[in-house]
This record gives C-alpha cells, sequence and structure tokens, in this order.
C-alpha cells in the first residue's frame, strides 16, 4: 500500500501545479489544499504513519536539496547592483521582521522562547515561487517590481541561512550549562558546517574544471555530494548540515568559469518535485484542530506579522531613499511566505520536538496559518490595491525575442532603434555576449524555465517572436507562453519554406509559425542579412500610403508595423506581419523591414523625397 500512497502524491502534486498553471497563482495555494484534503480532512494520508522513522530524514534532505538550489541562484556580483533598497531589505530589515515576530510570539502567543526565535527566523523568508506569480498578475510599477523581485531571490537562501543560525543557537543555549562551553559549542557548529560546504564547493569546482568527473554525471555527481555533505555534517556536529549545503551552493553559484547550468536546470526540476510532494506531506500531518485551537491571539499575532513587522521593514529600508510613498505602501502590504519557510520551519520543528522543547508542535501550524493568510489575502488584493494606488504598469510594452543569433539581434536592433523595449533570450552564451555588445538585453537561458521567472521582465511583457532557428526551442517557448500572453501575442518563424510539418510538433506551436507572411523563413532572413541586408523603418505618409511604399520596397521583406501613436506617447502597438495580413497600414504607421543589399543603402528621407515628388 505504501507505493500507491507515494505514486498518489506524486500525480496529485501533478494535478496542483496544474491548477496553479490554469489559474495563474501561486502553486502552493493548490498544494495546500490538496494536503489538506488527504490528511486532516479525509484521512487518506498519514505521513508518520506512511514514511515512519524515514519522514525526518526525508523531510531534511528535501529541505537540503531545496536550499541547495536556492543558494546556487545567489551571486555576490549582483548584490552590488541590486540597490540600497533590496540590501537593507535582506539585512536591517530582516533583523527588524524577525525581532518583532519573535517577541509577539514570545509575548501575545506565550510561546517558549526558543520556539518563539525559530518562528521569527523563519517567517522572514518570502520567495521568490510565491512573489513572481503574484507581481506577473499585479503587474506593478518597475521600482516596485525589481524590488519585490530581487527581496524574493536574495532572501530566500539568505533568510534561510539566518535561521539555520538562530536554530543552532537556540539548540545549543544551555546545553552545557555554562555559557562558555555554549559558544564553544555554537561556533563550533558554525565552523563545521561553514568548513564541510567549503571543502564540498572546493572539491565540486575542481572535479568539474579538471574534467575528472564526466560531464552526465555532473547532476547526479553534485547531488550526491550534496547529500553527503548534509549528512557528513550533521554527523560531526548536530543541526549543521543545512549551513553546510547552503555554502555548498553559494560557493558553487560564484564560480565565474564554472559551467553548472545543466546541474542548474535539473536541480530546478528536482525542487519542483521535491517542493510538490513535500508541502503536501507537510499540510497533511497538520491537525484541524491544532490550527482552529489557535485562538484569538492568533489573529492578533497575524496582524502583526501584516501590518506591525512588514510596514517596519520597509520604513528602516527605506529611509532616505527616493522611492514614492505609495510605493512604500504597497510593499508595506506584498509580502507572502513561501514553501521554504513551510520546508525549514517543518525541520526545525520535527527537532525540537524528539528534544522535548515545550510549544514546539505549535511552530508548524503556526507557520502555515500566516502562509495561508499572507498568499490568500495579499494574492486577492494586490492587484486592486495597485490599481487604487496608482503604481500599477498601465500595459506591458516589452517584447521578448526567443534567440540571439545573428537574426534576432538585427531584428532586436531594428527595433529598438524606434524606441521599442526589447528583451532577448538565448542558452547559447556566446550569443547572449554579442547581443550585449550590440547594446541589447540579453537572458542567458532558457526562458520557459523556473530561473528566468526570477530574471526576465516577465510583467513587462507584451509580445513573443521565437527566432531561434532550433524548432525545439521554438515550439517549448510558443507552449510556454501562449498561455501566459495567450496565443495571439507569441508567433513563430518558420526553420525554412520548405520545413515539412512534423507530426510530433504540437498544433499551438504549428498555428504560431505565421512570422513575416508565407515566404519569411530563418533560412531567408539569415541568407539576406549575412549578405547585407539592414532593418530599417519608414514612416508612411498621405503622399507615400503603403501601396507607393510596396511598389518602391518590391524586394523588401516587411517585418513589422508600428501603428501611430502620437495622440498617447506611452503607449504602443506593434503589429508582425503574419500570414494572412488583415491589418492593413494606415498613415502615420512605421514599417520595419528588411531591406536586400541593393537597396538597404536608402533612407526614409529619401524614400518620402521620392514620394512627394512623384506625387
Amino acid at each position: 500500500m505504501s507505493a500507491i500512497y507515494i505514486a498518489g502524491i506524486a500525480i496529485f502534486s501533478v494535478f496542483a501545479q496544474w491548477l496553479a498553471w490554469i489559474f495563474k497563482v501561486p502553486a502552493i495555494l493548490f498544494l495546500l489544499l490538496v494536503g489538506l484534503v488527504l490528511g486532516p480532512i479525509s484521512g487518506q494520508l498519514d505521513p508518520d504513519l506512511l514514511l515512519g522513522d524515514l519522514l525526518f530524514p526525508v523531510v531534511s534532505l528535501s529541505v537540503a536539496i531545496i536550499l541547495f538550489e536556492g543558494a546556487l541562484t545567489l551571486h555576490f556580483k549582483e548584490l552590488k547592483g541590486i540597490g540600497k533598497i533590496v540590501r537593507n531589505l535582506c539585512s536591517i530589515g530582516m533583523l527588524a521582521t524577525f525581532i518583532i515576530i519573535a517577541l509577539a510570539g514570545y509575548y501575545i502567543l506565550e510561546l517558549d522562547w526558543r520556539v518563539a526565535a525559530i518562528l521569527g527566523a523563519v517567517l522572514v523568508v518570502t520567495g521568490p515561487t510565491v512573489i513572481a506569480p503574484m507581481l506577473n498578475a499585479m503587474r506593478p510599477n518597475q521600482d516596485i517590481d525589481r524590488v519585490l523581485r530581487w527581496e524574493g531571490i536574495v532572501i530566500d537562501p539568505i533568510g534561510a541561512l539566518f535561521a539555520v543560525l538562530v536554530f543552532e543557537a537556540v539548540s545549543l543555549v544551555g546545553s552545557g550549562g555554562v555559557f562558555g562551553h555554549t559558544m564553544w559549542a555554537l561556533f563550533s557548529t558554525l565552523g563545521v558546517g561553514l568548513g564541510i560546504g567549503i571543502v564540498s564547493g572546493w572539491l565540486t569546482t575542481l572535479l568539474i574544471r579538471k574534467e575528472w568527473l564526466p560531464y552526465e554525471l555532473h547532476k547526479f555527481g553534485i547531488l550526491a555530494l550534496v547529500l553527503f555533505s548534509f549528512s557528513l555534517s550533521n554527523h560531526l556536529s548536530h543541526e549543521s548540515g543545512l549551513l553546510a549545503v547552503t555554502v555548498f551552493g553559494i560557493w558553487l553559484g560564484n564560480q565565474d568559469d564554472l559551467e553548472i547550468d545543466s546541474v542548474l536546470e535539473f536541480k530546478e526540476d528536482l525542487s519542483m518535485i521535491l517542493i510538490s510532494s513535500l508541502f503536501i506531506l507537510l499540510a497533511a500531518r497538520l491537525e484541524i484542530s491544532d490550527i482552529m485551537l489557535l485562538g484569538l491571539n492568533t489573529v492578533i499575532f497575524i496582524a502583526i506579522v501584516l501590518f506591525v513587522a512588514r510596514p517596519i521593514c520597509i520604513a528602516v529600508s527605506t529611509f532616505n531613499s527616493d522611492l514614492s510613498l505609495k510605493s512604500r505602501v504597497l510593499l508595506s502590504w506584498i509580502a507572502p511566505r513561501g514553501i521554504v519557510a513551510a520546508a525549514v520551519g517543518s525541520v526545525f520543528a520535527l527537532s525540537m520536538i524528539e528534544k522535548g522543547i515545550p510549544d514546539a508542535e505549535k511552530i508548524v501550524p503556526l507557520i502555515f496559518t500566516v502562509i495561508i493568510v499572507t498568499v490568500v489575502l495579499q494574492s486577492l488584493t494586490a492587484t486592486p490595491f495597485a490599481k487604487f494606488l496608482g503604481v500599477r504598469q498601465p500595459s506591458p510594452n516589452t517584447l521578448l525575442i526567443i534567440g540571439a543569433n545573428h537574426v534576432a539581434r538585427a531584428i532586436g536592433k531594428g527595433l529598438q532603434e524606434q524606441n521599442i523595449s526589447v528583451h532577448l533570450s538565448d542558452p547559447a552564451w556566446e550569443n547572449c555576449k554579442m547581443a550585449r555588445m550590440d547594446g541589447l538585453q540579453c537572458y542567458y537561458g532558457n526562458p520557459q524555465s523556473e530561473h528566468a521567472e526570477r530574471y526576465l521582465p516577465m510583467t513587462q511583457l507584451n509580445k513573443v517572436l521565437a527566432l531561434s532557428p532550433n524548432r525545439h526551442h521554438n515550439a517549448l517557448g510558443v507552449q510556454y507562453f501562449s498561455h501566459l500572453l495567450n496565443e495571439q501575442n507569441v508567433f513563430s518563424l518558420r526553420s525554412s519554406t520548405n520545413h515539412a510539418k512534423a507530426n510530433k510538433d504540437s498544433a499551438t506551436f504549428l498555428s504560431r509559425q505565421i512570422l513575416f507572411g508565407d515566404s519569411g523563413s530563418f533560412a531567408k532572413l539569415s541568407s539576406l542579412i549575412s549578405k547585407g541586408g539592414k532593418i530599417s523603418a519608414t514612416k508612411l505618409t498621405e503622399e507615400f500610403d503603403w501601396q507607393k511604399y510596396q511598389e518602391i520596397n518590391k524586394e523588401a521583406m516587411p517585418l513589422f508595423i508600428i501603428e501611430d501613436n502620437s495622440k498617447d506617447d506611452e503607449k504602443f502597438e506593434i503589429r508582425p506581419f503574419v500570414s494572412e495580413q488583415k491589418y492593413v497600414p494606415k498613415e502615420g504607421d512605421k514599417i520595419v523591414a528588411l531591406q536586400p543589399p541593393k537597396m538597404s543603402v536608402l533612407k526614409d528621407s529619401y524614400l518620402q523625397n521620392e514620394s512627394e515628388a512623384m506625387s
């Protein structure tokens, strides 16, 4: 029967993630609901009975992998450029939140001081997996989006590391009865965790650089080292394993010349599996009676978390900054807690319960209550509140190009010259480097990955053009963004005009292969650009209309129509030329086209002068 239950957890995990994808909300909502239905409501799933003595090791190892994956994304060089506000949020703001929540837990909920300290430490973490879907729906202004997105990215590993340190400190206090002995135990625990983390990172770096570990074993080898480092550290010094794997991940993530993209992608997939399954297991362990018995004091505690801790955190973090008052008010409201808080808190709770610490059994119900309230309440109110404050972006205006090859770069530069916001994406570093040298923003990686959701301007995307010569990359991008932006805003370019439509291609992808008309293809554009073709823009006038443009530019390949935006300078509509083109360009519109080599020397002014002479 155990196999059936484990398989069932996997199926329900996928189902919860699918529902979140359909409704475009944080997956944590449906994972929590599924866990509660399977566990305390129906009584079908009892994690303690299912896993027995393996429950704590399974949860601990899962959290270790999740923290390692989060630490891989923390780059020191990026910390320098994220701004004073985000640095403050992840330092003094985090400490302010910890102190306020810990004091509230101690005085309002009357928890044991060690439990109150752990509760405060765990609840400083928000996390990008909860923030990103909320921001995509809310579409706040650039300052708010940047602050919240970067806070979630950075505070995820930093907050988890802080919680680990607090846990180790409170676990060791009084262990030997002498202050000096306690401090020695604390520093020895920190030393073991830091030492093993650094040694593991150094060893892994050496194995990869010297090619002693074959490429096909990178993913499995690093996973094995993570699990071994965690277990060895805990064996040498109790509860130091989480610190070790966090340091391990930070070490690898900050090696500039280390190729670990495939490892990061693998860890993202593994983390999704573990997070989904783990959250269902943890939610199933809850007792409805535990949540219901939390009482009025819990309501006051949550009110302090929402209306005292977060506003004070924002106030101290944005002091003397040029952020507007309205932006600060919205930042004071948005701070949903996520899966990392639940997972890390559950590990600490299981350990403290084993040690017989009073009130330790209340940690998990309290954390889940805060998660439920913050995610549900803030998801429902964020968009209306942003509208009310007037800090919501009027409309997305960035065009994402999948691919940073020479064709994509030429088109991106042509559009950027017309003051159109363009963002490229490519998994090939050389292409990204060339794009950045051309002054184009480029995301290095696959745009449909979880990592891309953190770093791409998802709230600002208006349209997506798949211009990669790799049909597989185009298909994945089309399928992913068709759901996020609707199919009519996602387009793909054929690889070649004689390309046969393979049966394995999805209907969505085939229906979107319409860029630049029936004759448009990557092969044709690549050939024209390689021979000296240029992207140019021509504005239509009353004298020089669309018909005359076509007569003069018979060999040009029209790419885009930029509609006249003279009535509203902040908005524009860019229409790619597609098969079965219905929109007819009118006076005031600009035609962006690829001119063949012999035509590329002509300028817009010359064409307009010629048209005036003809009239």
